[in-house]
C-alpha cells in the first residue's frame, strides 16, 4: 500500500465491513460517538484518523485492528469468524 492510498484503503475496508455487517453509516458514527459526516470523511479517506479512533471503529465493528491492514478481502477475512 503506498502512501497516497493508505487513508483510502483503509476507509473502503471500514465501510466493507460496515456493510458486510448491516450497518449504515449514521449507525456506526452513534456507536463510536462520532457524527455522520466525521464517518463519511474516514470512509472516504478524506481525514486522517488516530488509533483511538481506529479503536472505537473496530470495537463498534466487533473486529480486531489487525483486519484494517491486511491484504486479503474483507468477505475472505469474515467467512472465518
Amino acid at each position: 500500500m503506498n502512501n497516497t492510498q493508505t487513508l483510502p484503503n483503509l476507509g473502503a475496508r471500514i465501510k466493507a465491513l460496515r456493510t458486510l455487517k448491516g450497518m449504515t453509516q449514521h449507525e456506526l458514527a452513534f456507536q463510536c460517538n462520532f457524527e455522520k459526516a466525521s464517518m463519511s470523511r474516514i470512509e472516504a479517506g478524506r481525514t486522517n484518523i488516530t488509533i483511538r479512533t481506529l479503536c472505537k471503529i473496530a470495537k463498534a465493528l466487533e473486529t480486531d485492528l489487525h483486519v484494517f491492514f491486511q491484504n486479503e478481502p474483507i468477505h475472505a477475512l469474515t467467512a472465518d469468524q
